[in-house]
């Protein structure tokens, strides 16, 4: 049991390391991000994994980007429709819409808040895996799934013999 309890730990503690080495290297705190909604079809659809990148390089419009707005948990992943760059500093300011929406995401931002911040870029969308993410939604969609799977595997671990 002691062992099973390690080599547990260990595979936590290896993908753990290996996330943080991805969020290095891609500059982002979330470098895999599932789509959760329908807003950006044609190009991505629901439950489809993206990865990301944040580069330093200024954000062009057309860019797909992911951007986590303050005091709301879930990342959004939209298209930059303009782009605002103050002129004395040279920081961005953005204006996104989903490509599956009417409008653009004034109405998600904060209260009061017109452009989003290039600090509350998540990262830019480098590549993507067409619904390899179906299993987080449904995890998401079905709390009872996620519950029995996570039962099993924590069963089959007890009594495996490896």
């Amino acid at each position: 049991l002691l062992v099973q309890g390690l080599t547990l730990l260990n595979v936590l503690t290896s993908a753990f390391m290996i996330w943080k080495g991805l969020s290095l290297f891609t500059n982002s705190e979330s470098p895999v991000v599932v789509v959760l909604s329908g807003s950006m079809e044609p190009a991505y659809y629901r439950g489809d994994i993206l990865f990301l990148h944040n580069g330093y390089s200024p954000i062009e419009v057309g860019e797909v980007v992911v951007y986590k707005v303050k005091d709301k948990p879930i990342p959004i992943v939209h298209r930059v429709l303009k782009v605002h760059t103050e002129t004395e500093t040279g920081k961005q300011y953005l204006l996104t819409k989903g490509d599956n929406n009417p409008i653009d995401d004034r109405g998600l931002y904060s209260r009061g808040q017109l452009w989003i911040d290039r600090s509350e870029i998540i990262g830019r969308v480098k590549g993507f895996v067409p619904y390899a993410g179906m299993g987080t939604i449904w995890m998401n969609d079905y709390p009872q799934l996620k519950t029995g799977l996570l039962a099993t595997l924590c069963v089959l671990s007890l009594f495996s013999n490896e």
